[in-house]
């Protein structure tokens, strides 16, 4: 048999496509959907060549792919169109490539032409083994260099058998500048926890000078850019990563990164419009316990399935609790198995499965062994941006599934997926010597494309399913199961995933939960409050303030905490059920602000608001201090006044929303103070 296809996804980081300007000579991202004009093929493999959606190579979607089939033996070359290089010497070519490995060694390489493909030079060559993802930048030179009408080509060379894939992605040949640093990836998720974020960014020398000293910075939206100068020892075509030692402090919220090189050893560098890349980062209003999904492709008819199955089944029986699974049954090897689904077709063509066994987990592609127990740890303990919880019931043939998906980041146009499998069966044995299969997908709902939908940070979707299956292949309908997962479709990753409650009614989120301030009181609170759900009789409910559980089980229905002048606090309430169910939690978010309720005589008065450059506050009594505060809570700056009226210079602040703590003669005042340049 034929290994699995092995899948690497690209991570959530921000990457940049090379600045044609800067002596680029010919670059390819594949971004079509058939082989670009003034591509060709030459030799071998005339149809092995083809564009694929997927993003193994590193790159964004689409790449190039190079498959086995049909086989050949012998040299199969990918040719670029003619590229100009009167009086050039050298250049470089760079590219990313992902192999999937079948067996032994296999080589690639790059070769120039000048005369049309009848004499190639070798540039370069390498054999490679292991399947993962690798990058490529090297200087080269062939004879051909200094012609005009100059062709490269990637080649690939021996048994086609041997590879399952090949793909490659950014394809740039460009010469070298003196000193040109490029910024080439920020290095942070898309989505993120609130808090301390480290900022982290990668660069590459496009030059031929060694880079010694850099001077770059982040900005956060408008606000001010933070700068740091970096001691680092970059040679030429070499790469490193920045790391920044002023983290950015976020609360929840969707926000514009920034990173800029400024100067390079210790001068502008001479290619600037490479310098500068931005990403959006999504700041999520929590995080919830991971649940990783488990998506295993198998057959009856699979001899080397035998051996994963049982693999599976043992790291599922030691980790109860700790996964979702669904099996896909495939129609082959031979006839397949006989519970193969359409549905089951779907998904296969969705991860691009061409052999079982094949295991993916949230997503990303375990191979065709068994996944581990270390794989499944760092999955479990992975934070989890989106909560599931629902449950099942059945009446005769017929099963009704519900299910809620609260989301603590913007979800947009994701996919939610149900499928309602058997956990155990018998009557789909084939030739492989099995006898009993768990975890088989029977039904997806409502089919094999899930349910597109979207999701505002800090609420929830409820879906609803009612579906005959009699003609399924289910076997006993008193032993089934429901697997729930999210996931962004076109990155193949898995937000999270759950197990349906069993057999019992839905777990109903409670109603109106909102978080105020007690205005009446002379002590900063914070009050939370909520109703019961539309549907359900919770035995109590679970109370969090920013992640941290605070009241369990109980039976209140107001949750009151001192709060903090400036401290932006994540509520959560959630129904408990008998028997441990739990429903999704129902999120309440504030920026505490707080202030003793003033007299008239002891009154401020702080305008314009918004103010743009300047604003003024005048009291009735003595003024003493200023402080400004950001929404973070942080101190901005500190004014010592005097008098009753005094006028504050804001040219440089950045736009955004401030707190204004007012010390007088006679108590304090605290002002919201909007800023709009």
């Amino acid at each position: 048999m034929r290994k699995s296809l092995l899948f690497v996804f690209a991570m959530l980081f921000a990457t940049a496509t090379m600045a044609q300007t800067r002596n680029s000579l010919l670059h390819e991202s594949f971004d079509g959907s058939s082989i670009p004009a003034g591509w060709s093929i030459a030799g071998a493999g005339a149809s092995n060549w083809s564009i694929s959606s997927s993003t193994n190579a590193g790159g964004s979607a689409n790449e190039l792919r190079l498959d086995w089939d049909p086989q050949f033996n012998g040299m199969s070359r990918f040719v670029s169109p003619v590229v100009d290089l009167t009086g050039v010497s050298s250049v470089v070519v760079s590219f990313k490539h992902y192999l999937d490995n079948y067996s032994g060694s296999n080589t690639i390489g790059v070769a120039t032409t000048s005369d049309g493909g009848t004499t190639w030079n070798d540039a370069w060559s390498q054999g490679f083994s292991n399947s993962t993802q690798y990058s490529f930048s090297q200087e080269l030179s062939t004879p051909d260099m200094g012609n005009a009408n100059v062709q490269f080509c990637i080649y690939f060379t021996g048994n086609s058998y041997n590879i399952n894939d090949w793909y490659f992605d950014d394809i740039e040949i460009y010469t070298l500048e003196n000193l040109d640093l490029g910024a080439t990836a920020i290095n942070v998720p898309d989505f993120v926890g609130a808090g301390n974020l480290p900022i982290s960014m990668q660069v590459f020398n496009y030059g031929v000078t060694p880079v010694t000293s850099i001077e770059a910075s982040y900005q956060i939206d408008e606000n001010e850019p933070v700068t740091e100068t970096f001691s680092v020892n970059i040679p030429s075509l070499g790469t490193a990563a920045l790391d920044f030692t002023t983290l950015a402090a976020l609360i929840p919220g969707t926000y514009s990164l920034t990173v800029n090189i400024l100067n390079v050893n210790g001068t502008p560098d001479d290619i600037e419009d490479n310098n500068t890349l931005a990403k959006t980062v999504s700041v999520a209003l929590g995080s919830a316990q991971k649940i990783p999904m488990i998506e295993h492709f198998s057959s009856s008819t699979c001899g080397p399935c035998v051996s994963v199955n049982t693999a599976m089944l043992n790291l599922c029986n030691n980790n109860p609790g700790k996964f979702t699974y669904t099996k896909y049954q495939m129609n082959w090897p031979g006839n397949g198995d006989p519970y193969y689904t359409e549905e089951g077709g779907v998904r296969r063509n969705h991860y691009g499965v061409n052999a079982v066994p094949q295991v993916f987990m949230d997503g990303d592609d375990q191979g065709y062994g068994a996944a581990t127990q270390a794989t499944l740890d760092a999955h479990y303990n992975t934070p989890a941006f989106a909560e599931i919880r629902g449950a099942f019931t059945v009446e005769g043939n017929t099963i009704h599934v519900s299910a809620d998906i609260m989301s603590y980041i913007d979800m947009n146009n994701v996919r939610a997926y149900v499928t309602v499998n058997e956990k155990e069966t018998h009557n789909n044995v084939g030739g492989n010597g099995e006898t009993s299969f768990h975890h088989i997908m029977m039904k997806m709902l409502p089919n094999g494309n899930g349910s597109t939908i979207s999701i505002a940070a800090g609420e929830y979707q409820h879906l609803e399913f009612t579906q005959d299956m009699s003609s399924t292949h289910v076997e006993e309908m008193t032993d089934l199961e429901v697997s729930v997962w999210v996931e962004d479709y076109n990155a193949k990753s898995v937000f999270n995933s759950h197990f349906m409650y069993e057999n019992t009614d839905h777990p109903y989120a409670p109603q109106k939960v909102e978080l105020t301030e007690d205005e009446t009181g002379e002590e900063n609170i914070m009050v939370l409050t909520w109703e019961a759900p539309e549907q359900g009789n919770p035995t109590g409910y679970n109370v969090f303030v920013n992640g941290e559980l605070v009241a369990e089980n109980t039976t209140d229905m107001e949750y009151t905490f001192a709060g903090e002048f400036g401290t932006f606090y994540v509520t959560e309430v959630q129904a408990v059920y008998s028997d441990d169910m739990t429903s999704v939690k129902v999120v309440a978010a504030k920026t505490n602000t707080w202030a003793v309720a003033e007299n008239t005589e002891n009154s401020c008065h702080v305008y314009p608001n918004p103010a743009s450059n300047m604003v003024r506050i005048d009291a009735t009594n003595e003024l003493q201090q200023i402080d400004i505060y950001n929404v973070l809570g942080a101190l901005v700056e500190s004014f010592n006044v005097s008098g009753k009226s005094v006028q504050l210079n804001l040219a440089n602040y950045s736009n955004g929303v401030y707190f204004l703590n007012i010390n007088h003669a006679e108590g304090n005042s605290t002002q919201r103070l909007v800023i709009t340049h």
